[in-house]
C-alpha cells in the first residue's frame, strides 16, 4: 500500500514571492493554500509529497518537465475534470484528487 501525496511532507518550500494573496483548496479532501499566480503543480507540491500516484502503479509522480511538454502532471478534479498541473493556475475552492482518476461515468 503506498502512502497517498498528501499524507507525507511537502517536497517543495517557498523561499520568496511571500506577498501575494492566499488562495485556498483541496488535495483529497484536505484544505490546502497556495498563492494568487502559483501553477497547480507549485501549489500541490507546496502542500505535498508528491503530484500524485501514478496510474500504473509505478509509485508517486512529481512532474517531468516542468513545461506542459510531457504527460506527467494530469491531476484530477472531484467531479472527474483532468488538469494539466503545470500549466493550470491555482483556482480558488479547486478540488483536486491524487489517489485515484474519478473517471466520469460513460454515456
Amino acid at each position: 500500500m503506498t502512502t497517498p501525496p498528501a499524507a507525507t511532507a511537502p517536497l517543495l518550500r517557498r523561499l520568496g514571492e511571500t506577498h501575494r494573496a492566499p488562495v485556498a483548496f483541496t488535495i483529497d479532501g484536505q484544505p490546502a493554500t497556495a498563492l494568487e499566480g502559483d501553477t497547480l503543480l507549485t501549489a500541490l507540491l507546496l502542500n505535498a509529497g508528491a503530484l500524485r500516484q501514478s496510474e500504473f502503479g509505478d509509485g508517486p509522480r512529481a512532474g517531468f518537465c516542468l513545461m506542459g511538454a510531457c504527460q506527467d502532471c494530469w491531476v484530477w478534479t472531484e467531479d472527474g475534470g483532468r488538469l494539466r498541473a503545470c500549466g493550470t493556475p491555482v483556482q480558488p475552492s479547486l478540488r483536486i484528487v491524487t489517489r485515484e482518476a474519478p473517471w466520469p461515468p460513460l454515456g
